[in-house]
């Protein structure tokens, strides 16, 4: 079943959801290009891995673990040559680094491989001041000023947006930078209660636009991961103010967008 709503869904950019959300989002925006750019392009996942160190009482894990541990009795003995050894006191190793892995997307010429567009989707690291926006934002510059076409699609109401000049105000944007239209860039700005667009994802000035439907991978991804059996036990973050909550809470406990009413 799709999501209820007509546009972007923001119950999905709780916290606790929002990576999930962005790891299943990428491989979907790749399934819908190959079909239209192969075989003159190859499309391919890759990802920025940010890695922070942490001192101190902030030594935590942030990131999600390649290892998932079950959970240990709070009592540990040790047994050795038939007796049991119980230590006489007992600490706790912490994580020194915190690392985060986000997708992107990438369209690479098929012959001579290279980079012609890359696809990504913001996430709070994007948004947020300090060394993994900086980063993000460094990256950015170097693709598009060296004739990488980009598409920047930011389904996060929260956190500082990435600055372009003259940007329209929206809840939500996708900025497509095309090389040859360089510094000119395109919006789509959306707000809470319209749908995603279907957005035109350049290629090499000599081929035509692929087209990609940001609604039907929305639902695509909703439906598959199941989000519907958990997202709503929480509260969008950041929250809705209060007449968009009162709509928020009026879709997802109708049917959904374009069913008919019982």
């Amino acid at each position: 079943m799709p999501s209820p709503f007509p546009g972007m869904n923001p119950y999905l950019e709780q916290p606790d959801v929002w990576h999930d959300f962005h790891e299943r989002f990428c491989p979907a925006v790749s399934d819908a290009l190959v079909p239209q750019t192969r075989p003159a392009y190859i499309v391919k996942i890759d990802e920025h891995v940010y890695i922070h160190e942490l001192a101190g009482d902030d030594r935590r894990l942030l990131g999600r673990g390649d290892v998932t541990v079950a959970e240990a009795p709070s009592h540990v003995a040790t047994s050795t040559t038939g007796r049991t050894l119980d230590a006489p006191a007992y600490g706790q190793l912490l994580p020194n680094v915190d690392v985060e892995r986000l997708s992107y997307v990438e369209i690479r010429d098929r012959e001579s491989r290279k980079l012609v567009t890359v696809l990504e989707l913001l996430s709070p690291s994007n948004k947020t001041p300090g060394g993994d926006r900086d980063q993000y934002l460094s990256k950015r510059w170097q693709l598009i000023s060296h004739g990488v076409n980009f598409v920047e699609i930011d389904l996060l109401r929260g956190g500082v947006r990435p600055p372009v000049k003259d940007r329209p105000p929206s809840d939500y944007c996708v900025m497509v930078a095309r090389a040859q239209e360089w510094p000119r860039v395109g919006f789509w700005p959306v707000h809470l209660r319209d749908p995603l667009p279907t957005v035109a994802v350049p290629l090499k000035s000599s081929d035509p636009d692929a087209q990609l439907d940001l609604q039907a991978i929305l639902h695509r991804v909703y439906d598959a991961a199941g989000y519907a059996d958990y997202i709503y036990e929480s509260s969008p973050e950041p929250p809705l103010p209060a007449e968009d909550q009162t709509w928020a809470d009026e879709v997802r406990t109708g049917p959904p967008i374009g069913e008919p009413q019982p």
